[in-house]
């Protein structure tokens, strides 16, 4: 049986308000709902514009830690988990991170990826236990991402990342929640109450994504992880991506296939690195080494290789 302190406090979140005008939803024609939905979604960039100087303000204290080393760390459960390991996986394919580099936290562990794990995102010492593991330190930034606000297992994960000196976020979509004032940074993105009735994978859901996005994106960027709006630093696994990554060096330097080819030989592959040596004319251990010594950030290279 749930507590009635616990239904009391979901009655008191915008995300889990009942929406009456909506009590007829089924009896709608399928394009009309899915009018209802486009429209409801519409509104979620708006909200989370309302939070930009909150973004820039965590995303430029997380850079400088990561800067230093440190690792981003996602601690969620349910869709808030899942969004947060889906964000991790996606940085080293697109900015060839080391997969320990960014890490999302699903509270009941990567089964709770696909099966609910009962009582796992109740549990704060779960969280502490998952953060102990990775043994944090103080260059590390840990964001806790929950719809609500008041889930256990994200609260506690910024509770004691804080508590250990790290760099700790919280991302909510109600005011006044119990994870923003957990954290350093405080980012509470008002979706309002959902389509249906307490589904916050859809509006939120949306908005998390969207900041989750922001918070990685930009990191790497700040981190010299792009050229302009190019992605530079792009693995290349598969097929697509070494297309991509001969497309990427022809955008940056405007040379022949030919001479891509070979650069990108020379460089095994490394799009940065080929980059380098076609506008540098330097050779490929000139350019890992210019690399090296500018933190990776390619313009910094460049100047270097020019100066």
């Amino acid at each position: 049986m749930t507590s009635p302190d616990l239904r009391s406090q979901l009655a008191s979140l915008t995300t889990e308000a009942f929406r009456p005008e909506l009590a007829g939803i089924d009896r709608l024609s399928t394009f009309d709902i899915a009018r209802l939905m486009n429209g409801e979604d519409a509104g979620v960039p708006t909200a989370v514009a309302a939070q930009l100087p909150r973004i820039a303000a965590a995303v430029d204290a997380v850079a400088a830690r990561m800067a230093r080393g440190g690792r981003l760390v996602y601690a969620g459960a349910g869709t808030a988990g899942r969004l947060g390991v889906l964000d991790a996986s996606e940085c080293p394919p697109t900015f060839n991170t080391d997969p320990a580099q960014v890490v999302g936290l699903i509270a009941g562990g990567p089964e709770a990826m696909v099966t609910s794990v009962e009582g796992a995102e109740d549990s704060a010492e779960l969280a502490r236990r998952d953060l102990d593991a990775l043994k944090l330190g103080p260059d590390d930034t840990v964001v806790g991402v929950s719809a609500s606000g008041r889930t256990p297992y994200a609260v506690g994960a910024v509770e004691h990342a804080r508590a250990l000196g790290a760099l700790t976020v919280g991302l909510s979509c109600n005011e006044h929640s119990a994870l923003a004032a957990a954290a350093e940074h405080g980012i509470e993105v008002v979706t309002g109450p959902e389509l249906i009735t307490g589904s916050t994978r859809l509006k939120a859901g949306t908005a998390q994504k969207l900041v989750l996005n922001m918070i990685s994106t930009i990191t790497m960027i700040r981190l010299g992880k792009t050229y302009g709006n190019l992605m530079v630093d792009v693995r290349a696994s598969n097929d697509k991506l070494r297309a991509r990554s001969h497309r990427i060096v022809s955008l940056a330097t405007g040379a022949g296939d030919d001479e891509i080819e070979k650069a990108l030989t020379e460089t095994g592959g490394e799009v940065k690195h080929a980059i380098l040596t076609l506008l540098a004319g330097v050779d490929g251990p000139t350019a890992a080494r210019l690399l090296e010594e500018t933190g990776g950030h390619l313009r910094a290279a460049l100047a270097r290789a020019a100066g």
